[in-house]
């Protein structure tokens, strides 16, 4: 079996906490949000573990510290997700197995969730696997476009969809494991023209399928995954998930 490595997304300000924190450092039942991730990897037999640094980037790093294989990407600059992986190519230099992506601000993740996604991933060995969320409710997030045949298409997101795209209910989640070299080759063919002048990851799945490439997506998220934090109602919901859920 390849060895597990994942990338942490963790450079965020968290501008809509209302608290100059880094958004992954606000402590949800008295630990840090990315406590929690970092937790459900190691669980999930992760051997390496990049987090991409950024806002107040030598405090991230130190609540970090001491965490075993653990490992860190300056994103100086934020210009967007797919920015924030691009930094990380010292890291996955010489690197040929699977790189599972995560954002750090979602302390609800499954290690058992983690651990089915590398499972598919061996099994199938695709460029790209996504994990979504069949979700009733799938109001400002992106939809997972499938073919007739069930197949993935791409992501449409809710400001660009059609009216009957907004009707699908499997949305996208952050949570991918690309073939590093096929994850590589497309973050080097990202474009920012795009009203925010970023680079977008989700853009990445869609440059694969169209090079001819298997991307594949897989509905396997539960609801309680889909609890991030951007405001502090959220995280309050999230504490609340957790008491219910004995992880406090």
């Amino acid at each position: 079996m390849a060895t597990r490595l994942a990338i942490v997304l963790a450079a965020g300000k968290g501008t809509r906490m209302k608290s100059d924190l880094p958004k992954v450092l606000f402590p949800a039942c008295g630990r840090p949000l990315i406590d929690y991730v970092i937790d459900a990897l190691e669980a999930a037999h992760v051997e390496r573990i990049v987090v991409v640094v950024g806002y107040r980037a030598e405090d991230v790093k130190a609540s970090l510290i001491a965490r075993r294989g653990v490992e860190f990407a300056l994103q100086a600059e934020q210009l967007g997700t797919g920015h924030a992986v691009q930094v990380c190519q010292p890291n996955l230099a010489g690197y040929d197995g699977p790189a599972l992506i995560v954002t750090g601000d979602s302390p609800m993740l499954r290690s058992k969730t983690v651990e089915r996604l590398f499972q598919e991933y061996e099994a199938t060995k695709p460029a790209c696997l996504l994990g979504t969320l069949v979700r009733s409710d799938p109001q400002g997030l992106g939809r997972i476009v499938r073919d007739a045949t069930g197949n993935f298409e791409g992501i449409a997101e809710e400001k660009d969809a059609t009216e009957a795209q907004r009707k699908i209910t499997e949305v996208n989640m952050s949570t991918y494991i690309f073939h590093t070299p096929d994850l590589l080759s497309s973050l080097g063919q990202l474009r920012n023209t795009n009203n925010q002048r970023e680079y977008y990851l989700t853009d990445c799945p869609g440059i694969l399928r169209k090079a001819g490439r298997d991307v594949r997506a897989l509905p396997i998220l539960e609801p309680c995954e889909a609890l991030s934090v951007n405001r502090p109602e959220e995280l309050a919901a999230v504490e609340a998930e957790m008491r219910r859920l004995k992880m406090a």
